[in-house]
């Protein structure tokens, strides 16, 4: 079984940053894609960042030039950059992960979600 942990959500002022860490630990081989999602209520989840375990990135357009999303593979982590957040960017965010716990294919995890609050 993988576990994945989420920190550094919070409340901010619009124009302020924010970091969010992810670091997966269990039963891993390897971890493939890692990524960060987020919701609104009544909202479907919404990609925010993924990258590759090569480091290949992939933003939604209305984060691109603010967001940034890089790992650690050594820690097993993900991280979240956010500068010059905007109210819009109010959800909760969830880690994602692909990981294998032997060689071949990789399953889906989810963290439990960090709230992201960003108002005046």
């Amino acid at each position: 079984q993988v576990q994945l942990v989420e920190s550094g959500g919070g409340l901010v002022q619009p124009g302020g940053s924010l970091r969010l860490s992810c670091t997966a630990s269990g039963s891993i081989f390897s971890i493939y894609h890692m990524g960060w999602y987020r919701q609104d209520p009544g909202k479907l989840r919404e990609l925010v960042a993924t990258i590759t375990n090569e480091g290949s990135t992939n933003y939604v357009a209305s984060v691109k030039g603010r967001f940034t999303i890089s790992r650690d593979n050594v820690k097993n982590t993900v991280y979240l950059q956010m500068n010059n957040l905007k109210p819009e960017d109010t959800a909760v965010y969830y880690c994602h992960a692909n990981v294998a716990a032997v060689k071949g294919s990789g399953y889906d995890y989810w963290g439990q979600g960090t709230q992201v609050t960003v108002s005046s």
